[in-house]
Order: C-alpha cells, then sequence, then structure tokens
C-alpha cells in the first residue's frame, strides 16, 4: 500500500468489532478524500478569497462554487484511478509511458510539490508569528518543527496521521463556522452571488482566473490516487463497484466541507471589509482589521484557521513530494532530507527578504505550468478500457473532463501570463 511516507505500509489502524461490515468498509476507506481536500483550503486560498470578498463583495461567490466543482471531478477521477488499477498516477506514467516523457514529468511533479509547499510553509509561519508576536524567521522554525513531529506519527499507523489532518480540516470549517456568526453576512446577497455568473470589471475577471486556475492542485491529483490504491483487498467486481461507491461518496463530502470554508472565507471578508477596507490583499493586514472590526474573536479564529492550514498543507506536501518520487522513478529518500529541501526555498524568501506576496505569486505561477501533467494523464488514463474495466470513463464524462481540462489549463497559462507582466 503507498499510503505511508516509506509507501509500504498498510497500517491504518483497527476497526471495532462492532461495526457492521458496511461500517468497517466505510471507516477503512475514509480518509483519502480528507487528506487531499486540505488542498483546497491552504494558505493560498486565504489570500485569493480574501481579496475577492473584500474587492467585491459577495459577486465572485459563484466562482469559488464552479471552482469546487471542477476540484470534486478532478479528485473523484484521482481515487477512483488508484482504487481500480491498484497503482497510482506516478507509477501508471513510469509504467504506461515511455522513459523520455517520465522523467521529465518527475520533475515537474517535484517542482510543483515544492512550489506547493512555499505558500504552505509561509503561511504556517506567518500565522504562527501574527499569533505569538515571533518574527517570521522564528515562525519558520516552529512550523518546520510542528510538521516534523506530526510526520513522525506515521511510523506506527498511517491513521493516526489522517486523523490528525481530519482534526485540523475539522479546526478550520468550525472557525468558519463561527466566523459566519460573527461577521454581518447578507445572506440573500451572497445567495445571489453564489447563483448568478457576474464579472463586473477586468480586476474580477483576473481575480476569477487566479481562484479557478489554482483549484486544482497538481499534488493532491497524483496524491489522492496513491492514497486509495490497494487501501482494502478487493475480492471481485462487486465489491469493488461498492468499494468506487464509497470513495465517490467521500470525496463529494470532503470537497463539500471545503467550498463551505471557501465560500465563507469570501463572505466573511465581503462582510468584513467590502464597505470599509475594500484593497486589502494581505493575510497579515487583514487579520489586524478584524480586530478592530469584528472582534479580538474573529481575529483568533482566523490566525486558528491559518495555522491549522499552513501545518496540515505542509504535511499533506511531503507526503505527496515522497509519492510522486517513488511513483515516477521507484526510489525514496529520508523524509527529515525531503523535508529540508522543500523548506528551503521558503527559508530563501524570509532570509533575502523577499515579498510573501511576490513569492506566493510566483509558486502558483509554477503550479500553473506543472497542472497539464496530471491532468492530462488523469484523462488518458481514466477513458482507457484496458486499464480502468467497467470503471472506464463514458463519453459525457470524458467530455465534461476534457472540457474542463482545456478551461484549467488555459486560465492557469493565462494566470502565468499576467503575474509575469
Amino acid at each position: 500500500m503507498s499510503l505511508s511516507l516509506d509507501l509500504q505500509s498498510t497500517r491504518f489502524g483497527t476497526i471495532p468489532a462492532g461495526c457492521s461490515r458496511a461500517a468497517r468498509t466505510m471507516a477503512r476507506m475514509a480518509g483519502p478524500a480528507v487528506v487531499a481536500s486540505i488542498a483546497y483550503m491552504d494558505p493560498g486560498n486565504f489570500a485569493t478569497n480574501i481579496q475577492a470578498g473584500a474587492g467585491y463583495g459577495y459577486q465572485l461567490l459563484w466562482v469559488v462554487l464552479a471552482a469546487n466543482l471542477v476540484a470534486m471531478l478532478f479528485q473523484g477521477l484521482s481515487a477512483r484511478l488508484g482504487l481500480v488499477t491498484g497503482r497510482n498516477l506516478a507509477e501508471l506514467c513510469r509504467d504506461e509511458l515511455p522513459p523520455a516523457l517520465v522523467y521529465p514529468m518527475w520533475v515537474i511533479g517535484e517542482l510543483a510539490a515544492m512550489a506547493t509547499d512555499l505558500a504552505e510553509f509561509l503561511g504556517g509561519a506567518l500565522g504562527l508569528s501574527l499569533l505569538l508576536g515571533l518574527p517570521l524567521m522564528a515562525g519558520m522554525v516552529a512550523t518546520a518543527a510542528l510538521t516534523a513531529a506530526a510526520l513522525t506519527l506515521e511510523r506506527r499507523s498511517f491513521r493516526r496521521l489522517e486523523l490528525l489532518i481530519g482534526g485540523f480540516v475539522g479546526v478550520i470549517a468550525l472557525c468558519y463556522v463561527v466566523e459566519l456568526f460573527l461577521a454581518p453576512v447578507d445572506w440573500p446577497a451572497a445567495l445571489r452571488g453564489a447563483t448568478r455568473p457576474v464579472l463586473p470589471d477586468h480586476e474580477a475577471l483576473v481575480l476569477a482566473v487566479g481562484i479557478i486556475g489554482a483549484t486544482v492542485m497538481p499534488h493532491a491529483i497524483f496524491l489522492h490516487s496513491g492514497l486509495t490504491q490497494n487501501r482494502l483487498p478487493v475480492a471481485g467486481p462487486v465489491q469493488r463497484r461498492k468499494l468506487v461507491g464509497y470513495v465517490t461518496r467521500e470525496v463529494v463530502v470532503a470537497l463539500s466541507v471545503a467550498g463551505f470554508v471557501n465560500l465563507a472565507m469570501v463572505a466573511m471578508a465581503a462582510a468584513s471589509f467590502h464597505q470599509t477596507q475594500p484593497g486589502i490583499a494581505e493575510i497579515d493586514e487583514a487579520y489586524r482589521m478584524l480586530t478592530p472590526l469584528l472582534g479580538g474573536a474573529a481575529a483568533l479564529l482566523f490566525l486558528t484557521s491559518l495555522i491549522a492550514s499552513g501545518l496540515s498543507s505542509s504535511i499533506v506536501g511531503t507526503i505527496a513530494g515522497q509519492m510522486i518520487m517513488q511513483g515516477f522513478v521507484g526510489f525514496r529518500i529520508p523524509v527529515w532530507l525531503r523535508r529540508t529541501v522543500t523548506a528551503l526555498p521558503a527559508f530563501a524568501v524570509v532570509a533575502l527578504g523577499i515579498d510573501i506576496t511576490r513569492a506566493l505569486v510566483l509558486s502558483q505561477v509554477v503550479l500553473s505550468l506543472a497542472l497539464p501533467v496530471p491532468m492530462i494523464t488523469l484523462v488518458l488514463f481514466s477513458r482507457r478500457r484496458d486499464l480502468m474495466g467497467e470503471f472506464a470513463l463514458r463519453r459525457p464524462t470524458t467530455a465534461l473532463a476534457v472540457a474542463a481540462t482545456v478551461a484549467i489549463v488555459g486560465l492557469n497559462v493565462l494566470l502565468a501570463f499576467q503575474a509575469f507582466n
């Protein structure tokens, strides 16, 4: 099983004996979508959602909703690919594609994992530094130490790490449930914003491109297929169909929670900043403005969710990087070494005094350039009947996936072009 950091362990813990067989199966299958959903609640989403809500109120909620539906599609495809084939996406690339393509794809996957980790690491460090009044470099060290400590949980059972990440997801969601009660949300306006597609001006278009373009994360697509491959032994086609149903439902539930968090971020920013501070674009600036506007509790909840997002995203990024390496080239490196290598760019940004926001933008450019690799290969493999059997994509779903791929890749190219300009 390719779930632990050494990608060999199958230790998921025990399920209470009193549970029915269906409940026990669901309990053992639960987890992959929750882990993958962290990619859609990472610190990069915080900045984008704050800008959307502060600048345009509730008008761009429909973009967030559409982006989440696309995420459900591709994470569902990735989960099904791993479950049906018993191989993750990186392994399928290595086995099915020419070596001349495999090694460049591996390098692109590694760069995507490092770019993702840059944003997540900086987000967690920023949250800790603001909460504890520490210099940003001290927040970086604390984030690295906490992430390393969390990764040790997988030595006994990957299930413990899954539960920890699930706890982080719960903390983030709970924080935003409370934030919605604290912020004076205009619910009718929010409903209109979520259901009426509108782009008021060119800047709104740019922001919409950023929201959609950063939705499907390369490392999350690679990771999800590895989290479902060989998770449970499959006795036959009937059981496989049931397991596919389980993972599909989990994707819908987990990504619905992630979608709620993103919608709540935009709504909170709209209610708090749109009328008074529409130009807010920085995470630390938003935090400082929340105290006089909504009180210290709202600001504390905001930081708590940011820290939970940064730490959990950094953990998941490390797991994804290890899976990408082993899948493409068949070897792994010690976790501490991978953690060190992926953290170095973030430390360099802080040590050299590089603008954090600019660094985050550039990391998204790298992700946008890496995104076509997992998206295109996922669609190609998912429609192959020799690999997927009865679970191969049918024409309507294939057309939808291809259209979404073309749209997302096109938007990411546009985002990269705009970032460079």
